[in-house]
């Protein structure tokens, strides 16, 4: 098995070693003699497309037709048109009858990448197509009967998109057949260097001049690098610099100077000596929420300055007072953890070897009511499902925009909203 997989690199130029990669490939070799339906699930720019490929040039259809459709990017007045065809007058402009894909490629293979961008009457067009092989054209009652392997890839969550009522759950049961992840490069760092070296090869190759290489410090930023656009992002960096570089040996400061943007979004990593399990997403809604406190707090302190202005008080000297200070950008994005939370004990708790500032005036003047003390919970999950109550009522529930907000993703949200029960 190991040396088909090591040919089938070779044939498709796919460069790595990565165990998530093999496993990847081989259910691609393994499901390619079948006419099983394939969901290819993974990041955007990790190769999904390569996959299709595979499983179509290993299939006993590899001598028919195969076509890439991108169905993002089709409009949703056309789509239908565009895959199924339509009749001559079926809507303004049809002039004359139309093939659609589904009949030009019949006997071959179709890979429907961004499926989850499909209209919903769309997908009942394409249920039917996998349930019994016919469809009807735009504007047309004649049922056509089409042979077409159906090959779908997604970069979104589908049930995700099934519990928004924006897929239908039955098609997604129904491509899911087989399905295929596709580790991302931060998945398999192991193969970053590599990746680099093919490419650099093939540009200078290409141009005909020496290909770079980097230095251990730029390596080992290269492989730290969380890499969102995958594969695609490395061969552009590793172009840039193979034009844009002077030397050929790229140091760290070179790397820099030439590509500021690698280290710009390098967030800081889960420590795996975390006891309490809070991923990163969820601390910075906590470090958000005590940035929203450090603003109450000085209200408060202004509300004080009034009361003792007014009533005439004595206090102690307010230069000995402890300043509470601007929480500085590390303080919500910093280089770690340790540091953020270093910043927020400075900058919250409070200094328990400063005297507590004591009020005095007349006792005549002073009239004081009974007053209930109330306790607010310290809990940091009912301030995280605070927050995000807070955020959901700005955006009047727009989940999108509120994750933005809280500088998580959409899907995060959606998870939590779930599990705290949260009413939008």
């Amino acid at each position: 098995m190991a040396a088909t997989l090591q040919g089938i690199k070779q044939r498709f130029g796919i460069i790595g070693s990565s165990p998530l990669l093999d496993r990847a490939l081989s259910t691609a070799q393994r499901v390619s003699s079948t006419e099983l339906s394939v969901l290819i699930q993974g990041e955007s720019g990790v190769g999904k497309e390569v996959f299709s490929r595979i499983i179509h040039d290993l299939s006993p259809r590899k001598h028919n037709k195969f076509i890439a459709i991108n169905t993002g990017a089709i409009p949703k007045g056309t789509i239908n048109s565009e895959l199924f065809g339509h009749e001559k007058g079926a809507f303004t402009g049809a002039s004359s009858d139309r093939k659609g894909y589904f009949e030009t490629v019949n006997g071959g293979t179709i890979f429907l990448d961004e499926i989850g961008e499909m209209p919903l009457d769309t997908q009942a067009y394409l249920l039917r197509i996998l349930e019994s092989g016919d469809f009807i054209k735009v504007g047309s009652s004649k049922v056509i009967k089409t042979d077409v392997r159906i090959i779908a890839a997604t970069n979104v969550d589908l049930k995700e998109k099934i519990a928004q009522g924006k897929f239908r759950e039955d098609l997604y049961y129904r491509l899911n057949t087989v399905p295929i992840k596709v580790p991302s490069l931060k998945e398999r760092r192991e193969d970053i260097y590599m990746l680099m070296r093919k490419f650099a090869v093939d540009f200078a190759e290409k141009y005909r001049t020496s290909p770079i290489k980097l230095e251990t410090d730029a390596r080992a930023a290269f492989e730290k690098y969380t890499w969102p656009g995958n594969v695609r992002q490395l061969r552009n960096v590793v172009e840039q610099l193979s034009v844009l570089s002077e030397e050929k040996e790229i140091s760290l400061s070179n790397l820099m100077d030439i590509v500021p943007d690698i280290f710009s979004t390098n967030l800081p990593m889960r420590s795996d000596a975390s006891s309490s399990g809070t991923s990163f997403e969820e601390r910075e809604i906590l470090y958000k929420f005590l940035f929203e406190m450090k603003n109450d707090l000085n209200d408060v302190k202004s509300l004080v300055y009034e009361l003792i202005n007014s009533n005439d008080l004595n206090v102690p000297d307010i230069g000995k007072m402890k300043k509470i200070t601007s929480v500085p950008n590390s303080f919500v994005r910093g280089n770690g953890m340790e540091d953020q939370e270093k910043t927020f004990q400075h900058d919250f708790l409070p200094d328990h070897s400063e005297k507590p500032i004591i009020l005095r005036g007349n006792e005549e003047s002073q009239n004081f009511h009974s007053a209930e003390e109330v306790v607010e919970s310290l809990s940091l999950e009912d301030m995280e499902k605070e927050y995000i109550k807070k955020a959901l009522k700005k955006y009047r529930g727009k989940r999108k925009d509120a994750a933005e907000e809280l500088g998580i993703s959409e899907r995060t949200l959606y998870r939590k909203i779930k599990d705290y029960q949260i009413e939008e």
